[in-house]
C-alpha cells in the first residue's frame, strides 16, 4: 500500500510539473466547493419562460485564466463523450466544465418543446456562464456538432464575454451539411443506398435493420472510426434524448427535417472577432474543407485538421485534435496567438 501511495504522489508531481507557468498543482487541484464536497458537480439554476430548471455541470481543475465550457452535440446528447478531455487538459493546467444542456440526461427534462430553440439555448449558456463566474478574461467556449451551432450563435450575440471560441466538427450552414451528406452517401454502394432509401420512403427510421445499416455503414465510417466504440460514446448514445433530437435535427443523419433545417450563419462569420479555432476531420460527417474555410471568414481564425479523424475526432484522432486545441488555448492565454487562416 505504501509503495502505491509513493507512486501516486510521484505521478501527481510529474503532472504538476507540466502545468502552465503561474498555475501550480495546489492551485489547479484546489476545491471551490463550499460545505459538502461534490467533486466539482453543480446543478445550475436557469430561468425560462416556462419556469426555473436546473442543468448539470462539473468543473475539473481550477485556473483563474483558462476556463473552457464544453457544449455537447445532439441536440439532446450529453457531456459523456467529452470524458476523454480528462486525459489531456488537466495535465496542461486547463480548467474545463462539462455541462448537460436542458432536456439532456443529467439535467432537468421538462419535455416542453417550446424551449427547444437555439434562442433558448443561447440564453441558457449565458446563465450558466454567469453562475460559474466565467468572463472575457478567462472564458473559452468549445462547441461540438450541434454544440458548434450553439457556440456560433452565442458568439454572435455575446462574444464580448469570450476570450476564445472553438468550433469543433460543425459547419456554419445546415444546407451545406445536407449537401455534403449527399456527397458521402453517393460514395456508398448502390445496393446499400437503395436499401436505405426504401426504409426512408416508408418512414421506418426506427426499424432495427435500418438503424443497423446506418450504424455499420455510416456511423462507423464517419462518426467514430474506432473498431470498438469507447464506453463514454456508447453511454452518450444510450442517453440521447430522442424527442429534442428529432424535433430540432430530424429523424436521421440522412434526413434533416427539424427546426434547424434552414439554419445558416455562413454570411455572419466575419462578425466573429474573438480568437477562433475550427476543427475538422478528414472522414467527418461535415466537410473538412468547409470548416477550414470558416476559419478564414472569422476575424482571427485558425484551423486544426485531423487527417485520421471523423466527427468524433477527439476519440479517433487524438494525436492531432488535442495538440491543436491545447496550443490554441495556451497561445490565446499568453498573448502569442496569431491567426493562421488569413
Amino acid at each position: 500500500m505504501r509503495s502505491l501511495i509513493v507512486l501516486a504522489s510521484a505521478l501527481l508531481f510529474a503532472a504538476c510539473g507540466q502545468a502552465p507557468k503561474g498555475i501550480d498543482c495546489n492551485t489547479y487541484l484546489s476545491s471551490q466547493d463550499s460545505g459538502i464536497q461534490t467533486g466539482g458537480v453543480r446543478m445550475v439554476e436557469i430561468s425560462t419562460p416556462k419556469g426555473k430548471f436546473h442543468v448539470w455541470t462539473k468543473r475539473i481543475g481550477n485556473n483563474p485564466r483558462i476556463k473552457v465550457l464544453l457544449l455537447h452535440g445532439g441536440p439532446g446528447g450529453t457531456h459523456e463523450y467529452f470524458e476523454c478531455f480528462e486525459s489531456f487538459l488537466p495535465k496542461e493546467g486547463i480548467e474545463f466544465i462539462e455541462y448537460d444542456q436542458l432536456e439532456s440526461y443529467y439535467s432537468d427534462q421538462p419535455n416542453d418543446s417550446s424551449l427547444w430553440t437555439t434562442e433558448h439555448f443561447v440564453e441558457e449558456v449565458e446563465q450558466v456562464r454567469q453562475a460559474l463566474g466565467l468572463n472575457k478574461d478567462n472564458f473559452y467556449l468549445l462547441g461540438h456538432s450541434w454544440g458548434g451551432i450553439l457556440a456560433m450563435e452565442y458568439a454572435l450575440k455575446y462574444q464580448d464575454n469570450l476570450k476564445g471560441l472553438i468550433i469543433s466538427n460543425m459547419v456554419a450552414s445546415i444546407p451545406a451539411y445536407e449537401k455534403y451528406n449527399a456527397v458521402l452517401r453517393s460514395k456508398m454502394r448502390k445496393s446499400l443506398v437503395d436499401s436505405l432509401q426504401s426504409y426512408e420512403n416508408r418512414g421506418l427510421y426506427k426499424d432495427s435493420v435500418y438503424q443497423a445499416l446506418v450504424f455499420s455503414e455510416y456511423y462507423k465510417q464517419h462518426l467514430c472510426r474506432l473498431a470498438e466504440w469507447p464506453d463514454p460514446v456508447n453511454r452518450m448514445f444510450k442517453h440521447l434524448s430522442e424527442g429534442i433530437y428529432v424535433s430540432m435535427q430530424g429523424p436521421s443523419e440522412f434526413k434533416t427535417g427539424g427546426r434547424l433545417l434552414h439554419w445558416d450563419r455562413s454570411a455572419d462569420l466575419p462578425k466573429i472577432k474573438v480568437p477562433t479555432l475550427t476543427i475538422g476531420g478528414e472522414f467527418d460527417t461535415m466537410d473538412p474543407r468547409y470548416m477550414e474555410w470558416m476559419s478564414k471568414q472569422v476575424q482571427q481564425g485558425s484551423y486544426t485538421y485531423c487527417p485520421n479523424g471523423s466527427h468524433c475526432d477527439m476519440w479517433d484522432d487524438q494525436a492531432h485534435y488535442f495538440p491543436g486545441l491545447i496550443s490554441f488555448i495556451k497561445s490565446v492565454d499568453d498573448g502569442s496567438y496569431k491567426p493562421t487562416s488569413k
